[in-house]
């Protein structure tokens, strides 16, 4: 089953108030609802596309794929690449548990992909 996977990224972008964020991103009060309680049945390319502006990401990143636990899938089974990681750890935790050095590491590796 295809689910929107919203809330990490209002967390990785410090985003408290979701519906107000999503209103003001030009969402109808309406589909920020059904978005943030993730009951809509139809999803619209513009609104995707909306997302993926205000939030920064790609589509990709808004969509979580639960397996069907009755089903057996193949390895290569193309959904498998939307599967979140069960525990993933809160990126803000392991930034404060980084070296000074670790942190401006990692700062340069991701200016140096931004410029490639």
């Amino acid at each position: 089953m295809l689910t929107l996977h919203l809330t990490p990224i209002f967390k990785a972008r410090r985003i408290e108030k979701p519906y107000t964020f999503l209103v003001k991103a030009g969402l109808s009060p309406h589909s920020a609802t059904s978005i943030i309680n993730n009951k809509g049945r139809i999803f619209r390319l513009d609104h995707i596309e909306l997302l993926c502006d205000a939030l920064n990401c790609e589509p990709n990143d808004l969509l979580l794929w639960i397996p069907d636990s009755n089903k057996n899938y193949p390895e290569n089974y193309p959904l498998k690449n939307l599967k979140q990681p069960e525990s993933a750890e809160d990126w803000q935790d392991a930034l404060s548990k980084m070296t000074y050095k670790e942190l401006i590491e990692a700062t340069k590796k991701g200016t140096n992909e931004e410029k490639q």
